[in-house]
């Protein structure tokens, strides 16, 4: 779990609505209206611009940039230096046992084609595949965040406008100009919060996870694709190690 994520999303709540709080009246900060113009219009607008299956899966999306499991670069080679030597010493059929303790499907789909007997070239064509749709639904998600991250601000300034010309229609009444103004203008602090808050770092955060997820399946492919060629355990972690900085090589 990266914990960060929901401390820098409770911390940054924290400071907004603190400050207001110190400065007074929390409760002039919650208009039902505002919401509903702010939230409602980038969820419609989201629906139109995505089908309803992408949208549902915003649930799912969200989730993962703050419940992931990437494995560690350096128990990955580890574990395919391992792998390599077990194939060295008793074949390619002594890699079922360590396949079954393997808990990334990646990993197991790629040991289970060299039990298989399959070659090297057949091997990196499906995986590559793989890594490839991974990427696209990745993408397709970071897209969603940050359009609602683009929506979010743009429905509060339609919601600031409209309150706007409902002020400007009652001047007849100049003491109600102040609060007027005030409502129109928390539709514009909803859209900002929900963007800079939520939506656009959500995005940020899932963009680097899917990096590191596939510089992770990356290193699975060459280190299966090495063994299947018959490669050595020095052979394999020379290979795996260029994914790794120099100074953490060690």
């Amino acid at each position: 779990m990266d914990i960060a994520t929901i401390v820098g999303v409770v911390f940054c709540f924290l400071l907004v609505f603190g400050s207001i709080a110190v400065g007074g009246g929390v409760m002039i900060f919650f208009n039902a209206p505002s919401l509903m113009i702010t939230l409602g219009g980038m969820i419609c607008a989201t629906l139109i611009h995505f089908s309803l299956p992408q949208f549902l899966g915003i649930f799912s999306i969200i989730k993962k940039t703050i419940v992931t499991k990437i494995p560690l670069p350096g128990e990955l080679i580890l574990k395919m230096v391992n792998y390599a030597a077990i194939n060295r010493r008793d074949g390619s059929l002594a890699l079922e046992e360590e396949m079954k303790k393997a808990s990334n499907p990646f990993l197991v789909k790629g040991l289970q084609m060299v039990i298989d007997g399959q070659d090297a070239s057949n091997i990196r064509d499906i995986m590559n595949l793989e890594i490839q749709y991974v990427n696209e639904r990745h993408g397709n998600g970071r897209k969603m965040l940050e359009f609602m991250g683009s929506a979010a601000p743009a429905f509060g300034m339609i919601g600031t406008l409209i309150g706007l010309v409902q002020m400007l229609r009652n001047m007849s009444s100049p003491d109600q100009i102040g609060a007027g103004m005030a409502m129109a203008l928390i539709t514009t602090f909803y859209g900002a919060i929900a963007a800079n808050i939520i939506f656009v770092p959500l995005a940020g955060k899932l963009g680097i996870y899917s990096r590191v997820e596939t510089t992770s399946m990356e290193m699975i492919v060459e280190g299966v694709c090495a063994i299947a060629q018959g490669a050595g355990p020095s052979a394999v972690r020379e290979k795996l190690q260029a994914f790794v900085a120099q100074g953490t090589r060690e």
